[in-house]
């Protein structure tokens, strides 16, 4: 299992992935799932992946070998993408060159073709920008309204971007917070694990501000950790028993 997410806000962007895979119990390995395509001051990007790991793999091979456009002779990367929108395609495109290969395979040995990616960045005379990209190759797009991506095992992390993140939080704390996220998800979730690879990106510089890996024992993400859990026991402490009595 896996958990990734991605936070757009004002300023940039910010992206967050766990590096923990397993096959069963005893066969747990990290391996990274946060990728990064830069030229420094024309774009920057970054695909996110869950799911399959072969198949994950596959997808960004295609995408950095590219491909063959029929009718211009151009060979088609990420980094020759007019628009991130473009980008975002020929993602689901190359999703789809996987699926056409591999999935009668998978299908004989009764392997579900699973795989999702979050894919985010900003090209030079654009606006930065983050989608979700499903195993079918198609795909949507983070909005001003909820301004983060998940992919993964979502749903621990889910509640505190839901009531911390806006478009207008500041892009550390929009760290801090996808921090937060990935920490309630390992807590509730062993699939789910160290080292945590991050990507900072800020807004018109078209590079990567920071990135970084968390290993095991990092004193700042520790400290985080033993703060939100001794917030999270402070506030419960703080409110009010509920008075609810048995009707009389």
């Amino acid at each position: 299992m896996t958990y990734c997410c991605g936070i757009l806000v004002r300023d940039g962007l910010v992206m967050i992935a766990d590096t923990r895979t397993n096959a069963g119990l005893d066969n747990i390995s990290v391996f990274r799932k946060l990728h990064t395509y830069a030229l420094p001051g024309e774009r920057v990007m970054a695909i996110a992946s869950s799911g399959n790991l072969s198949l994950s793999q596959s997808v960004l091979s295609i995408l950095h070998e590219g491909f063959d456009n029929a009718d211009t002779g151009e060979r088609e990367t990420l980094l020759n993408a007019p628009t991130m929108f473009q980008a975002a395609q020929r993602i689901g495109r190359a999703i789809r060159v996987v699926q056409q290969t591999d999935e009668p395979a998978l299908q004989a040995a009764d392997v579900k073709f699973d795989i999702s990616l979050l894919f985010g960045g900003q090209i030079r005379g654009e606006r930065p920008r983050l989608y979700m990209i499903y195993s079918a190759g198609n795909f949507i797009e983070c909005t001003i309204d909820t301004p983060y991506l998940q992919i993964g095992e979502h749903k621990y992390g889910k509640p505190v971007l839901d009531r911390a993140i806006t478009h207008d939080t500041d892009l550390y704390d929009a760290l801090k917070i996808g921090l937060i996220s990935v920490d309630s998800t390992m807590r509730s979730n062993l699939s789910v694990g160290m080292p945590l690879d991050l990507l900072v990106m800020r807004r018109d510089t078209c590079k990567p501000e920071l990135a970084y890996r968390i290993e095991p024992g990092e004193p700042y993400f520790q400290d985080l950790r033993q703060r939100w859990s001794a917030a999270l026991r402070a506030a419960h402490l703080d409110i009010p028993r509920p008075p609810y009595v048995n009707p009389s």
